[in-house]
């Protein structure tokens, strides 16, 4: 073993060298291992993400309806795969008048001033261009139940889910920083100690900057490494808003481009098992009843690969 020691660098978010080893050095086989039993870890062919995502979204779209009951989605970054969930409704027939969506998150400039519905990268563009102008119009809830915060309605936005007794469902997934929707640590406008953080709702934040240099490695932005492309501010949900859904559900399957290589195989680990703090927002899932699907490729075993340089 190396004499080689030294503290990680003070850009990165989570900097205690003992619980980062510790993390890093957990098994695939040891991974969905958690002292709480309703914080379940479980690892899943990477194929299988969609299906875990639209299967259980199709399943409380018709539970609500049946139950005459509101159906409060918390999406996160709606993909082109939302396609299939629209032909998913579309082929089932399932009526979504009482469908209310709201994206966790949207691109915001440097004035913190939200990307309006016309831009390419924005979630909200993505949202109806992907989901919404897919469903069969027979079917569609009106427009004005698909809802992003905005400038505009930010200071609103988590009293209209908390109108609704909170969402029905958080689907979401982790960030390079271990950030939850654009919840991001080592930013001011989330500063705060843990139970004051907790309760923290909507607003236009700053973004960390391995956030912004993870979007512009994502097909959106061109898989590029072209961190001048990339918004600098959001607005985003708080941790209150992931705390108050009836249901959580937050998926760890990223790679680049399909290949072995994932930012996500350590940040995981860090969610699932190391400390409950802001620095590593998506870690208070670990303290509320939470799905946390990990893929093969996330979980497998962090080691060197030293065939490969770069």
């Amino acid at each position: 073993m190396s004499d080689f020691r030294f503290l990680p660098s003070p850009w990165v978010p989570f900097r205690d060298p003992a619980v980062c080893e510790r993390v890093r050095r957990i098994k695939r086989a040891d991974i969905e291992k958690h002292p709480n039993p309703d914080f379940q870890i479980k690892v899943m062919p990477d194929n299988m993400f969609p299906f875990l995502h639209f299967s259980d979204a199709l399943a409380r779209l018709i539970e609500t309806r049946a139950h005459g009951e509101p159906c409060v989605f918390i999406m996160g970054n709606p993909n082109p795969g939302y396609i299939n969930l629209a032909h998913l409704i579309n082929r089932l027939r399932i009526d979504c008048h009482h469908l209310h969506v709201f994206n966790m998150d949207e691109w915001a400039d440097q004035d913190g001033n939200t990307a309006p519905e016309s831009y390419p990268q924005g979630f909200m563009h993505a949202m109806k261009k992907y989901f919404y102008a897919n469903l069969d119009p027979a079917l569609r809830p009106p427009e004005r139940q698909i809802v992003g915060p905005t400038t505009q309605n930010i200071n609103d936005f988590g009293k209209m889910l908390a109108d609704f007794g909170g969402a029905t469902a958080c689907y979401s997934g982790s960030g390079w920083t271990g950030h939850i929707a654009f919840i991001d640590p080592d930013v001011p406008e989330f500063a705060g100690t843990l139970d004051e953080w907790k309760r923290m709702g909507p607003r236009i934040v700053t973004l960390n900057p391995f956030t912004i240099a993870q979007n512009s490695l994502h097909a959106s932005f061109g898989f590029s490494g072209d961190m001048a492309n990339v918004p600098p501010k959001a607005a985003t949900i708080g941790p209150a808003e992931v705390l108050g859904a009836k249901y959580r559900q937050d998926h760890n399957a990223l790679t680049v481009a399909g290949s072995h290589v994932s930012w996500q195989r350590f940040i995981t680990r860090l969610i699932a098992h190391g400390p409950v703090t802001p620095q590593v927002p998506a870690s208070i899932l670990q303290t509320v009843p939470t799905k946390f699907y990990i893929s093969e490729t996330a979980a497998a075993d962090i080691e060197p690969v030293w065939g490969k340089g770069y």
